[in-house]
């Protein structure tokens, strides 16, 4: 037996069912026996919505009224009126099992299961096996319109049946009008057997992927705005109703490690993928999901492995994966299944642990935990913040993509990097950042936060010819990471006017970007930490040589540095001991690029972005030991001996002095000559460099 179904929402009707996320508010169905042809009663129910404001096609195509609506059931108890009429219904007919028949598959996949999720309560099994009349009917009648063209009134037409829509109420013209249809596919003539159903997988599967699979760029997906601490259980209940591909969802980490808020999701096949484009927007809890097409490459570089070590650890398939983050160093596996307790045990014991690692050997912290219910999932997390040892522990929930990734990442990490050989020398000119009431500049305000010096530069068109030298400046935020603003120096007030009447409001990665015509002081005040706003100008908190960005201190130099080096210039650091003149007098740096970076950066990189507020993507890289020799004996000036001789750091208590720095890297070996003639000290500061422990940080 079929029980043909039809159902609408407050919202979109037809194509567009469910696009909306608003909520069901009628149903209408009426059991079919295949075998002798006969009907039962025609059932037409009303669903209250919690929000009960419709939209005008819902009105004007089905009469209904939100007073009318306020009077109906809920839709759990619609959905029980519903399995005992049918049941009541089969007996009738002598028949005891049934499987859906609707139009198409909207209703079952983008309405019913998506709205029960979130309401929280299950439907029964009926709902997960249903028939699609439209790809039934195309079956039967190969020359008819194609499945995504069908409609129940064209396929009416095409059988020639003889219906008025307006004679029935909403609803029960199209259930009638499909049981004709069916009843014509049954007859003599074509005799169809409904065979094949659709199916709604129960729960989402686990697994591994490997890098080796063919994923098709058609069935993936990529969902952004997703809370951080969603799991890939908490992705496949967004898309219920929809069949991911077994191991399908692969959460995106940063280049921190932790979860960007964005996944790849892998369907089955792209009717799937084309359905879940349809949920753009909706919503998982009150954030708004934003859903886009991928690529299989994107995903592969997301979720596939190549590590037998990880396919051992994930073959064990329907496990619930735990990720453990901050163990100590020495923690062993006895020590993990101690801390976790009898309460949570761990699938095979030792076998169930994977312990995250660097190429040689030293542990990251990081460990992953499988389980085999969900049960003993939750006793684990439960343990979130833990001591282990002198550590907390931080425990969340992963997934399968999550491993491969975080393995990925690590074991790809080189014990030592390696540079390629630089042979081009650079002298970069002397530049200087405007300062005055000209109008010659410009602000970019709401920048996407990936955006670098080549998106500015597309984004701005052809009024780039017109950037001053070392014109772009990134503003970064107090953690060192692109704030979304960024100021660009152009040759004369008329053609930042231009540029500001342009590109305002113009689209860059999915946002749109403000631009604003500025003065040099203005920007000045911003890149120096001050704010500018409809209020005017908020000076920065500070103008001491130590907190200003190193390379203001002495604009009016010729001693000009690439970006990436600005960073650790000794204004910085330490005050300078040298007078203004001295400082004046001091040679170019001189600066080495890779032979193969030379003709991608040097008109780009090299040439438009300002230090210290825009570090690049070049490298400060040190020259061969003889241009260095070369380059020390003409400029009296010190080069770094080595690439990698140099580090920054990061999140310094504000009250660091340079013995608690030299602690932190106690044990480390460095030459302190050529330490004192890469940074100008003060001789206290000497003093305290040039201590017995000698050390070098590399």
């Amino acid at each position: 037996s079929l029980v043909v179904l039809f159902g609408a929402t407050a919202g979109a009707y037809g194509a567009k069912l469910g696009s909306d996320e608003r909520e069901l508010i009628l149903l209408v169905w009426q059991v079919v026996d295949l075998h002798s042809k006969k009907v039962g009663v025609l059932h037409k129910s009303l669903v209250k919505a919690d929000n009960l404001d419709l939209s005008d096609q819902c009105r004007e195509l089905s009469g209904l009224t939100p007073e009318g609506l306020g009077k109906a059931e809920p839709l759990d108890r619609v959905l029980q009126q519903f399995s005992q009429l049918v049941s009541s219904d089969l007996k009738v007919l002598g028949r005891s099992s049934y499987t859906l028949c609707s139009d198409g598959q909207l209703l079952i996949r983008q309405v019913l299961h998506p709205e029960t999720s979130k309401k929280n309560f299950l439907l029964s099994d009926c709902f997960y096996s249903f028939y699609d009349l439209r790809k039934e009917f195309h079956t039967c009648y190969p020359s008819s319109a194609a499945v995504k063209d069908q409609t129940i009134k064209t396929m009416a037409e095409y059988l020639g049946l003889g219906t008025d829509e307006t004679e029935e109420d909403f609803g029960v013209w199209q259930v009638k009008t499909m049981v004709a249809i069916i009843f014509s596919m049954l007859s003599e003539s074509c005799n169809h057997i409904f065979t094949e159903p659709e199916t709604v997988k129960y729960k989402y599967e686990t697994g591994p992927c490997s890098k080796s699979e063919t994923v098709d760029s058609e069935t993936v997906i990529r969902a952004r705005g997703l809370p951080w601490q969603s799991s890939d259980q908490d992705i496949a209940r967004f898309f219920k109703g929809l069949n991911i591909a077994k191991g399908g969802v692969a959460l995106c980490l940063n280049a921190q490690g932790r979860r960007n808020g964005e996944a790849l999701v892998r369907f089955v096949n792209s009717e799937q993928r084309d359905l879940a484009l349809e949920r753009h927007k909706h919503h998982m809890g009150s954030r708004y999901i934003e859903v886009y097409k991928a690529t299989g490459e994107e995903f592969l570089k997301i979720a596939g492995g190549t590590s037998n070590e990880v396919a051992q650890f994930l073959s064990k398939e329907n496990q619930v994966i735990i990720r453990m983050r901050g163990l100590p160093f020495t923690a062993t596996q006895d020590d993990v299944l101690g801390f976790l307790g009898s309460e949570c045990p761990v699938t095979g014991g030792k076998e169930g642990l994977l312990f995250v690692k660097y190429p040689d050997g030293r542990p990251t912290g990081d460990a992953f935990v499988l389980f085999s219910c969900e049960e003993y999932a939750q006793n684990a997390l439960k343990k979130h913040k833990e001591i282990l040892g002198k550590r907390y522990i931080e425990l969340f929930r992963s997934t399968a993509a999550e491993v491969q990734q975080v393995l990925n990442r690590y074991m790809s990490t080189p014990l030592i990097p390696t540079l390629p050989t630089p042979i081009i020398p650079v002298i970069p000119p002397p530049y200087t950042i405007a300062t005055g009431s000209i109008r010659d500049c410009v602000r970019l305000r709401g920048l996407p936060y990936t955006a670098g010096i080549d998106d500015i530069l597309e984004f701005m068109g052809d009024a780039t010819a017109d950037i001053k030298p070392h014109g772009v400046h990134m503003v970064l935020n107090q953690q060192g990471r692109p704030s979304g603003d960024a100021f660009i120096q152009m040759k004369s007030a008329d053609k930042a006017f231009m540029v500001a009447q342009k590109c305002h409001k113009k689209m860059m990665k999915d946002r749109y970007v403000e631009v604003f015509q500025c003065s040099g002081e203005e920007m000045n005040f911003v890149l120096m930490g001050g704010t500018l706003n409809r209020s005017g100008l908020s000076p920065p908190p500070c103008k001491l040589p130590c907190l200003s960005p190193p390379a203001y201190a002495a604009l009016q130099t010729a001693a000009v540095i690439p970006a990436e080096a600005a960073l650790y210039q000794p204004q910085a650091l330490l005050p300078t001991t040298r007078t203004p003149q001295a400082s004046a007098a001091a040679p170019p740096t001189v600066t080495y690029y890779p032979a193969q970076a030379a003709q991608l950066y040097m008109n780009y990189t090299a040439y438009y972005p300002s230090p210290p507020v825009s570090p690049t993507t070049v490298g400060y890289i040190a020259a061969p030991p003889g241009a260095v020799a070369a380059a020390a004996t003409a400029t009296h000036t010190p080069i770094l001996p080595q690439p990698g001789a140099l580090v920054r750091m990061q999140g310094l208590p504000y009250n660091t002095g340079m013995k608690e720095i030299l602690s932190f890297f106690q044990g480390y070996q460095y030459a302190p000559d050529d330490y004192n003639g890469l940074i100008q000290l003060s001789d206290q500061a000497r003093s305290v460099l040039q201590a017995p422990k000698e050390w070098v940080c590399l």
